[in-house]
């Protein structure tokens, strides 16, 4: 599971990896983003926008909007089967923005877990594959809201964890970005393990401190 990641980027420097994007004015740059609050994503609508939705998916078939709070993370391989999930893969996905995030690991010797930070060896942004759906509540402004698709890790993270989160490679943006209905065959192939060689890996301190 991912629950933590991180947009420590000033918005000028995300803005110069988005050309022709229109970033929300009250973008600011953070490093312990936590489910529930909002999250950077450019959604499937044809639009140039980058938007915040409430990390944390809540269907629009809820009851309760408290489900979100279990639904931060979405597996890639059951996402045609599940009910909460089903519906967005085929029709509203989006990009979760990113430049890292954390897992925690259980060093030998030490009873807390060491949290580890991971990015593009290369740094800069990057992009989770996410879900989106918008949620209309009994009274106020509907809540759009998504879920982060994880996947099998990859060498570098398996250590560290048995999950790791899609990252998308630019060149699937468009595709995955596609307003409309798309096939989950069309769309599975895309949900691979980043390479481990274009990762880097470190211990940090306690992103909740940060």
């Amino acid at each position: 599971m991912c629950g933590r990641f991180s947009l420590g980027l000033d918005p000028a420097e995300i803005a110069a990896a988005l050309p022709g994007y229109e970033l929300p004015a009250d973008l600011a740059p953070r490093h312990a983003i936590a489910p529930s609050q909002p999250v950077a994503v450019i959604p499937n609508t044809g639009a140039r926008q980058v938007e915040l939705f409430r990390w944390g998916l809540i269907p629009a078939w809820a009851k309760d909007p408290a489900i979100g709070n279990r639904l931060i993370n979405a597996r890639a391989e059951t996402l045609s089967e599940k009910p909460a999930f089903r519906g967005a893969f085929r029709r509203r996905r989006c990009l979760i923005l990113a430049d890292g995030f954390y897992e925690w690991h259980a060093e030998p010797g030490h009873r807390a877990k060491t949290p580890y930070y991971i990015r593009l060896t290369s740094g800069g942004l990057f992009a989770f594959a996410g879900l989106w759906e918008t949620w209309q509540p009994p009274a106020g402004a509907p809540v759009h809201s998504c879920t982060l698709i994880t996947t099998t890790p990859n060498a570098l993270i398996a250590p560290l964890h048995d999950r790791m989160p899609v990252i998308l490679p630019e060149a699937v943006y468009a595709l995955w970005l596609e307003p409309g209905e798309l096939p989950p065959a069309r769309l599975q192939p895309l949900l691979a393990p980043y390479p481990a060689e274009a990762l880097t890996a470190y211990p940090v301190n306690d992103p909740m401190g940060l």
